[in-house]
């Protein structure tokens, strides 16, 4: 029986950017021949129910990423039990990941989705986050897309380094 890595990418509403990083990396793992399960969550119930908005959908579908049907919801406290990587695509989700951890070592599965990006893994927190596409247009999503994309390979490699390589 396979025991998968499972990773949660998790922003504001669950409709952006981290169902954007879900397909994503989902697709990386795939096609690195990884055992790794990928889904999203956000820390607001703002958009629970909500499609993906459709500018995230054709920013990946520009990138040949297909993306599922997705449905917004918001993250579940006792997903720490059952995650291996709670990645968060900016510091205000790190802090409410952080504030639910209900241990020190929940906590510890939290970390920011740009801290596996080479370019920024050394700087502050504060400079790894991913600023919220759905104020902006086109150029925004393509940006969102760009710093997630930066970062599967580090994700992908840490993935590897914990058991996940099939074969």
């Amino acid at each position: 029986m396979s025991n998968p890595y499972r990773i949660i990418t998790v922003c504001t509403g669950n409709i952006c950017r981290s169902p954007m990083a879900q397909f994503m990396l989902a697709r990386a793992a795939e096609a690195a021949g990884l055992d790794v399960v990928v889904d999203s969550a956000g820390t607001t119930a703002w958009e629970v129910g909500n499609a993906m908005d459709p500018r995230a959908a054709a920013a990946l579908a520009r990138h040949g990423v297909a993306a599922d049907p997705h449905q917004a919801r918001s993250f579940d406290p006792a997903w720490f039990a059952e995650r291996d990587l709670i990645l968060a695509l900016d510091t205000d989700h790190f802090d409410a990941l952080h504030a639910l951890a209900p241990t020190p070592e929940a906590a510890a599965k939290v970390g920011m989705l740009r801290s596996f990006d080479p370019a920024v893994a050394e700087a502050p927190r504060s400079a790894q986050g991913i600023y919220d596409p759905w104020y902006g247009d086109r150029s925004d999503f393509e940006a969102s897309w760009a710093m997630i994309h930066a970062a599967i390979p580090g994700i992908l490699a840490h993935a590897t380094a914990h058991g996940t390589a099939r074969g």
